[in-house]
């Protein structure tokens, strides 16, 4: 994946897309649970491992505009090690506005067919038509644990207006920024998107995932921007110890010496969504008495 000055192609969902800075429509799959969701099971088949080990953890500060604001407090770097189980709703780690995270795994990824690996948050769904609580982040990833380099990513929400603390994000306006599908499933990252990126990163040896907190302010002093400059408008502000993104794990699909995995199929709730939905709703209740969706 090339990016020119103003134009993006994107193969999202088996539809290749040109996408303009300036006249930029919305495109890409939508929310699990709606046809054609792209978000991979956290009990795939798959995944033939996970992280396993941290190699660095910079947590943000619950409020970038404040000064005095303290860092994020909530979850353990040790959650996001290993296998996944349900939705992770608890075992996760808050990253705070701008915090990063990098991992180290036991076998490099490699680049096969489809998506080589996925990040898992715990959004969760509230209102129809697939739209969900998300918090976002970048991905980066490295060879040689020196040099980083980012999946290209598009935001297409609506950057005149601050998405709210508690509001809610389409998932069709996503596009390589992790986070996109709600707890239990992961966002798939293709390094095919990479190849030829630079000569020190070689997509079959992939050894570290850094994941980085979407600051989601539309206020140019703070706000992160996608790859084609736009602003990304997320959930903003969320002052608390749960600040920011919120990583339950990363599991690899295709990974060295590892048995060949199959093209991930399009996800869909089966049975597994009533679970999730009712983790959501007592995360939300536990939380309203603090002030603070564990989202």
């Amino acid at each position: 994946m090339r990016l020119a000055s103003r134009f993006f192609k994107v193969l999202a969902g088996g539809l290749v897309l040109v996408v303009s800075s300036s006249t930029a429509r919305a495109g890409f799959d939508p929310q699990v649970g709606q046809p054609g969701s792209l978000g991979i099971p956290v009990s795939s088949p798959l995944f033939t491992e996970w992280a396993s080990s941290v190699v660095s953890f910079d947590p943000g500060p619950q409020d970038i505009t404040n000064p005095n604001s303290p860092l994020v407090t909530f979850g353990s770097p040790s959650n996001v090690l290993g296998p996944r189980t349900g939705d992770s709703t608890y075992s996760v780690l808050s990253l705070g506005d701008g915090g990063s995270i990098t991992l180290g795994f036991d076998r490099p990824i490699t680049n096969g067919a489809g998506a080589d690996f996925a990040v898992f948050e715990n959004g969760f769904l509230s209102g129809g038509a697939g739209m969900a609580f998300l918090e976002l982040a970048f991905v980066d990833v490295s060879s040689d644990g020196v040099n980083f380099f980012r999946f290209p990513s598009i935001s297409l929400t609506q950057t005149d207006t601050q998405v709210g603390g508690f509001s809610l994000l389409d998932a069709r306006n996503l596009h390589n920024l992790a986070g996109k599908y709600i707890a239990g499933y992961g966002t798939g990252f293709d390094l095919e998107d990479l190849v030829g990126v630079s000569p020190l990163l070689d997509v079959n040896d992939v050894k570290y995932v850094r994941i980085t907190d979407v600051v989601g302010s539309i206020d140019p002093r703070y706000g992160s921007r996608d790859s084609l400059g736009n602003m990304i408008n997320d959930p903003f502000k969320t002052p608390f110890a749960t600040s920011g993104f919120d990583l339950g794990g990363v599991g690899v699909i295709h990974a060295a010496n590892a048995p060949v995995a199959a093209v991930p199929e399009p996800s869909s709730f089966a049975l597994g969504f009533c679970g999730i939905a009712v983790a959501a709703a007592a995360v939300r209740a536990r939380s309203a008495r603090s002030g603070r969706l564990a989202a």
